[in-house]
């Protein structure tokens, strides 16, 4: 993949985004979805596509035999082991969503831009850790730290 994109001349920020995504695309299928083909005889699997649109937008795909609930971003608790992988993608891509077809397959597709090349892309990856991050705890109503250090005295 890297080295197509490269050669597509996608440059290096957009191809680690991708990367990042193609995998949690995958993590996502192999977890909940089920796999393409016949699963009662154990021959299934699921497909991952990637294409440079001549806008310059990079198409991340992953097919998969659908699963018992649709793909929807979680709210999973600090502790919690997962469930963030579709807020990673959301932070990165300018667009996801699902498409369906009539064979019961389920194709959950992601736009990056290449900001380099699109500067009025829609995300930016400068503003990431904006996009991603908690409120500062001076921010978080209800938390007043010096209160419980007074009573330390």
């Amino acid at each position: 993949m890297r080295t197509q994109l490269r050669g597509g001349g996608v440059a290096e920020s957009v191809i680690d985004d991708a990367v990042l995504i193609l995998s949690e695309l995958l993590s996502n299928a192999c977890k909940h979805g089920r796999p393409l083909g016949d699963a009662l005889s154990g021959d299934g699997d699921v497909r991952a596509a990637w294409r440079v649109e001549p806008a310059g937008r990079l198409v991340v795909e992953v097919t998969d035999g659908g699963g018992p609930t649709r793909p929807a971003p979680a709210t999973p608790s600090v502790t919690a082991h997962g469930g963030r992988g579709l807020n990673i993608i959301t932070a990165l891509a300018d667009d996801w969503g699902v498409r369906d077809d009539i064979r019961g397959e389920v194709t959950v597709w992601v736009i990056v831009h290449d900001d380099v090349h699109d500067p009025d892309a829609g995300h930016r990856r400068d503003d990431f850790a904006t996009r991603v991050a908690a409120p500062a705890v001076s921010q978080i109503p209800g938390l007043d730290f010096a209160d419980a250090f007074e009573d330390m005295d």
